[in-house]
């Protein structure tokens, strides 16, 4: 998806709560031990980073319309 995309997804409630759902999906498979042992492939990590730099430059612009 695209990050233009994953920020109007994100301004809904609806999208919101999708977003953190998959998160937490996420999180629970990796927590699991066989899972953990797996070595984690290159472009996996560089998608990591991507994605949070996406989310961290899109919260300050969200807090500062939230402050007006």
């Amino acid at each position: 998806m695209r990050p233009e995309r994953q920020h109007q997804i994100w301004r809904s409630e609806t999208g919101s709560r999708l977003w953190l759902s998959g998160l937490i999906a996420a999180m629970q498979h990796a927590e699991r031990p066989e899972i953990r042992r797996q070595p984690v492939a290159p472009e996996v990590i560089a998608e990591l980073r991507a994605q949070l730099i996406l989310t961290a430059s899109y919260r300050p612009s969200r807090i500062s319309a939230l402050r007006h």
